[in-house]
């Protein structure tokens, strides 16, 4: 069963407290790519990099040990994992016995990636040694004086270049906001788009990330839209889409979405995060 509809969000759960891997809900990815126009043959790579804040387990002698835990599921995997039930899964630890952090993370990577059809890389860190917050680099166009009245849904045409100048550039906005397509619960996050080629006109892109406000679409979802818009509206030579999500039951949800060729990201917290 890898429909919405099948899985655990939106409705009333039990918590487990022992390891059960069966609580982990698979969303098969190619419905919701096809409604982008992405066939078998995807546009890009990428990862979806998660960030889970409330992991606890027992060790051999039953004190509990805590951790973080950074996940990064491929973009081309078969299925994303519906998140509340990652939250389940992750809280089934909460009474299980584990001779170690390294038999957690080996749990873990074995479980995470029989659910997404691929495999799933997994770093505990220590609570006491998190990383610091850091800045989004790239020019923040947040502060455009403009007068915006569409709110969703995405309107692509508002996308729009300069011909006449080629750059190469990066661009951050924190006005990315979307809504769960199950729940309604809005999702707030940061965006970082890199890119070369004609010039992106601020004021449009601008009001093309605005214009997600109402609209409902998972995060993922949501990454690969404005990264397919993007590619149609300006046909740079190279584009990537990073979108830093806030979190929600102590997890947050991070895709990364880039041309064939350019590195993966990094995990750069951020001070919403």
């Amino acid at each position: 069963m890898t429909t919405v509809e099948s899985s655990p969000l939106g409705k009333p759960v039990s918590y487990g407290s022992t390891h059960d891997p069966s609580l982990l809900h698979p969303i098969t990815r190619a419905p919701l790519r096809a409604a982008l126009g992405i066939a078998d043959a995807l546009p890009f790579v990428g990862v979806d990099l998660w960030n889970a804040y409330e992991l606890s387990w027992l060790d051999a002698r039953g004190k509990p040990r805590v951790a973080l835990a950074e996940l990064r599921v491929p973009a081309a995997s078969t299925n994303l994992i519906e998140s509340k039930s990652l939250k389940l899964y992750l809280g089934s630890f909460a009474q299980t016995r584990l001779d170690s952090s390294d038999a957690l993370r080996a749990q873990l990577v074995a479980d995470l990636s029989a659910a997404a059809g691929s495999p799933v890389t997994v770093v505990l860190t220590s609570a006491q040694t998190a990383p610091p917050h850091e800045v989004l680099s790239g020019e923040l166009i947040d502060d455009l004086p403009l007068d915006i009245h569409h709110y969703g849904p995405p309107r692509a045409d508002f996308i729009a270049v300069d011909p006449e100048r080629r750059v190469e550039e990066t661009l951050v906005s924190h006005l990315l906001k979307s809504n769960c397509p199950v729940t309604g619960q809005p999702d707030w996050a940061s965006l970082q788009i890199h890119y070369a080629g004609a010039r992106l006109e601020r004021d449009g892109l601008l009001r093309y990330l605005v214009s997600f406000r109402e609209h409902a679409e998972f995060h993922e979802a949501c990454v690969e839209r404005i990264f397919v818009d993007l590619m149609a509206r300006a046909t740079p030579t190279r584009l990537s889409v990073y979108a830093r999500y806030t979190r929600r039951g102590g997890i947050d949800i991070n895709p990364y979405r880039c041309s064939p060729g350019m590195l993966l990201p990094g995990n750069p917290r951020t001070a919403r995060q």
